[in-house]
């Protein structure tokens, strides 16, 4: 059984190239995909286990399929006549391409809703919003500002609501990080170790999540003040608790955080709608670049990932780019994972003739 809430408060306390190909699943053809049914995704905690292993086991099998199988995958158009509503507060490229691109390699179809088409709750009420949202799509995606508002959104619709981020979460990242170690390291991540190092925001909430629901051991190292929030990451002590794993908090050593880790991921120290606190933050961050005093404190085939976009004063060159980094495969499978969770929420099969 789990340990007690006070344990897991005490744990509070061969490289890929950046331009690898995937590895593909052999002789999948003719078998079908288990993809998993959900209502919507607003957090990975809010995911079974189940339900997170088979998105994860959707994706790689999409992708597979899609290199090994172009024409046969494309044809399968599961989606088709299908449609989402893509409201975006927040600008993104990795996040409005791979779901454009997903949808349509599904047969399905996007719609994107920039802040001059949906102003949400301004000049129509949020629950007005998601009711006509939802007679005219089978899906609803937001990316916002306030996390309060994507939950509202799917309050009140009658169709499936994903989260593309959030000021709390950002569940489509999480999935694709893990994707990304499981294609490193293999599918079995048990007893591997993660390490955050930077600001405590909401990648951080949902990938110490996904990471301890991999079995994985996750520390987070971020500067005094930029702690991650910390209900949330005593929620996700619990279940890496349940593992048999811990997680772990550092705020004055990032250097010794990745002592011996296998993973060491950074995001932007200044998010989106907080440029009034750039000047502050960078003040606050120095000596928290990650760098080559990083990556050898790790261990030798630890691997370096970042959700993108990229500062130079959050990571050198030399550790963006060396064969140690990979942040490119990490960001492809952003569109895989997102495709399985089109899937899952549509309650639609994957199968290959």
């Amino acid at each position: 059984p789990p340990r007690p809430r006070r344990s897991a408060m005490r744990a509070l306390a061969g490289p890929s190239s950046a331009l690898s190909r995937p590895v593909l699943r052999q002789c999948h053809r003719g078998l079908k995909a288990d993809v998993p049914k959900i209502d919507g995704l607003m957090r990975i905690a809010d995911l079974t286990d189940a339900q997170f292993s088979g998105l994860l086991a959707t994706a790689a099998a999409l992708k597979s399929d899609f290199y090994a199988h172009p024409a046969a995958a494309a044809a399968l158009r599961p989606l088709a006549g299908r449609t989402m509503a893509s409201i975006f507060q927040k600008r993104s490229t990795r996040t409005r391409v791979s779901t454009e691109v997903g949808m349509f390699k599904l047969g399905g179809h996007a719609l994107f809703l920039s802040p001059a088409d949906v102003q949400l709750g301004v000049n129509e009420s949020m629950r007005d919003t998601a009711r006509v949202l939802s007679r005219f799509n089978d899906v609803i995606l937001a990316r916002v500002f306030a996390h309060a508002d994507v939950e509202e959104l799917a309050a009140e619709a009658t169709v499936p609501v994903i989260n593309a981020l959030s000021d709390r979460y950002h569940p489509l990242q999480a999935l694709a990080d893990v994707m990304t170690l499981q294609e490193h390291f293999g599918p079995d991540l048990a007893g591997r170790t993660l390490t955050w190092v930077g600001d405590g925001n909401n990648v951080i909430h949902d990938l110490a999540m996904a990471a301890a629901k991999a079995g994985m051991c996750v520390r987070v190292a971020t500067p005094p003040g930029y702690e991650a929030e910390r209900p949330l990451m005593l929620e996700a002590a619990e279940v890496a608790t349940s593992k048999g794993n811990s997680l772990s908090l550092h705020c004055e050593d990032p250097v010794g955080a990745c002592n011996r880790t296998d993973v060491v991921v950074t995001d932007t120290w200044v998010s989106m709608g907080q440029e009034e606190e750039a000047a502050r933050r960078l003040r606050d961050f120095d000596g928290w670049q990650v760098d080559a005093r990083m990556m050898g404190a790790a261990n030798k085939d630890a691997v370096f990932m970042h959700c993108l976009p990229r500062h130079a004063e959050e990571v050198t060159d030399e550790v963006f780019y060396g064969s140690r980094s990979v942040v490119f495969p990490e960001a492809e499978n952003r569109l895989w994972t997102f495709m399985a969770v089109a899937l899952a929420t549509t309650k639609a099969e994957w199968e290959l003739a």
